[in-house]
């Protein structure tokens, strides 16, 4: 059997936050917010036209990105994975009743084979699912679920 792709999969992945538009917004853009949830380390809060550097010390990872459109409480986005494959994050908030938002994280721009594709799309999908869910219980709980580190234990690097 052949399989034959008819269009490029783009990741998505959503989820209702009981917060403003504008806290979760700000959590996504300031470093001292978002390395509660996301990533460890960030070479600076997001500024359009501003190339940072994102970390995830536990793994020694990291990406390059660039910022090319911010829009305070309603939309960010991104071109990532600048040292080898770029493709394009978007941010949008859409606030829904009294201090809710529904957060849709959207990543496209995927090339290769199609398996390899896929599997980005697919790996995509459920990474911004675990920070989507990471954001939502540290914003709305207090909590740091570990979400992040706690996917690939057998990758952490000992820092010991």
């Amino acid at each position: 059997m052949v399989l034959q792709l008819t269009k490029i999969p783009i990741a998505r992945a959503g989820m209702l936050i009981h917060k403003p538009a504008g806290e979760i917004y700000e959590a996504f853009i300031d470093p001292n917010i978002t390395t509660r949830f996301w990533f460890t380390k960030s070479s600076g809060r997001l500024e359009v036209g501003k190339r940072l550097r994102w970390e995830w010390e536990m793994y020694g990872a990291s990406t390059t990105l660039e910022v090319k459109k911010l829009e305070p409480g309603k939309s960010i986005l991104i071109d990532w994975g600048l040292d080898d494959r770029t493709t394009t994050v978007e941010w949008t908030f859409t606030p829904r009743g009294n201090h809710m938002t529904f957060v849709d994280i959207t990543n496209s721009g995927f090339v290769g084979e199609g398996d390899t594709v896929v599997d980005q799309a697919l790996d995509s999908t459920e990474g911004f699912g675990l920070v989507l869910a990471g954001l939502k219980a540290y914003l709305e709980y207090g909590i740091n679920l570990n979400l992040i580190a706690d996917r690939f234990p057998d990758q952490v690097v000992n820092n010991d």
